[in-house]
């Protein structure tokens, strides 16, 4: 399914779950994003009507309980509600990997630009006189993960298929290098976004660590310039490339501490003290220095030998910060 048309359809789901009341196909053409606009052309509306259709079908197909009916006996023409009773899904329980999963989603969905227009054909539909339920409505907030300020452009422009240009800082160079791509998707791989593309310069395939991008990435040229190549896994190909520069860590947690150190662990079982021993990847030891310092007694290192010494001296210069004069 098409990015902007998996949009319409989520945008569509939740006006329709957000009111007790029917609501008609024209409202939801002037409310929801994504929908032909109404110019009065002949063109315009058979174009909204063939894709409503669609959208309809599509619904059922997938099982959502769309109801047609009218809300009452002085209504002119049918509307469309989803019934939020039918729809919702009984009580669910997840074990640990896929509440992470979850984690994991939810931070792209506030990361995305889905929830901007569906919070927008809301306002709308309330502006109209549409009985909008607050309590019913999905609570949707659109918001960037504060440590990748290039994650909205560059999801953008995977989703639009558009050339992708922005400054990237490595290790090794002195200065910003500017990479001019074919972004292909944005992934998350062991607690890091990458963008995954086309590098037009290299001829070549490329990861880039979003925090690494300086400055603010620009799309340009027009929409579905390219197709990134059938059956590609953005995991696999992040794998292959950033293995490489990774590094082991092994460290000891106290059981129930280091809640979000274990989110992006692998448990290798329990110490000989009941501590969980836990492995950890990265690819900047510098942050994930800080990061375990920051849980203090509740985790030690084991190995690398160089991460420990650099997790004590940051406990040693705060307790240094910490002793009066």
């Amino acid at each position: 399914m098409a990015a902007k048309r998996a949009e319409r359809l989520v945008n569509l789901v939740i006006a329709l779950l957000s009111t007790r009341q029917f609501v008609t196909a024209a409202r939801i053409r002037a409310t929801v994003p994504g929908y032909e606009a109404d110019d009065g052309s002949e063109r315009a509306d058979e174009a909204f009507k063939r894709m409503f259709e669609r959208d309809k079908a599509e619904l059922r197909e997938m099982g959502v309980p769309l109801e047609t009916g009218r809300t009452s006996v002085f209504d002119t023409e049918d509307g469309y509600r989803i019934a939020r009773a039918d729809y919702e899904l009984p009580e669910i329980h997840l074990t640990g990997e896929e509440a992470a999963a979850v984690g994991l989603a939810l931070r792209l969905w506030e990361s995305a630009q889905l929830a901007g227009p569906a919070h927008s054909a809301l306002v709308k539909l309330k502006a109209a006189g549409i009985d909008v339920d607050s309590s019913r409505a999905i609570p949707l907030q659109p918001r960037l993960d504060a440590g990748e300020p290039a994650f909205e452009p560059c999801y953008a422009a995977a989703r639009d298929r558009r050339q992708l240009e922005f400054g990237y800082q490595r290790p090794d160079e002195d200065t910003p290098a500017r990479r001019r791509v074919q972004p292909w998707g944005v992934v998350a791989w062991h607690g890091r976004w990458y963008l995954v593309g086309q590098d037009l310069d290299r001829r070549a395939p490329r990861v880039f660590r979003l925090s690494r991008v300086v400055g603010a990435p620009k799309a340009t040229g027009p929409a579905n310039a390219f197709e990134p190549p059938e059956g590609l896994d953005l995991s696999e190909v992040v794998a292959g490339q950033v293995t490489g520069e990774e590094q082991l860590v092994v460290v000891r947690a106290r059981p129930g501490t280091a809640i979000g150190l274990r989110r992006h662990a692998t448990p290798l079982g329990p110490a000989e003290d009941g501590d969980d021993r836990l492995q950890l990847r990265t690819t900047e030891p510098g942050s994930l220095a800080d990061q375990l310092a920051a849980y203090g007694a509740d985790v030690l290192v084991e190995a690398p030998g160089e991460m420990r010494e650099a997790v004590i001296a940051r406990l040693t210069r705060l307790a240094a910060m910490a002793t009066p004069a």
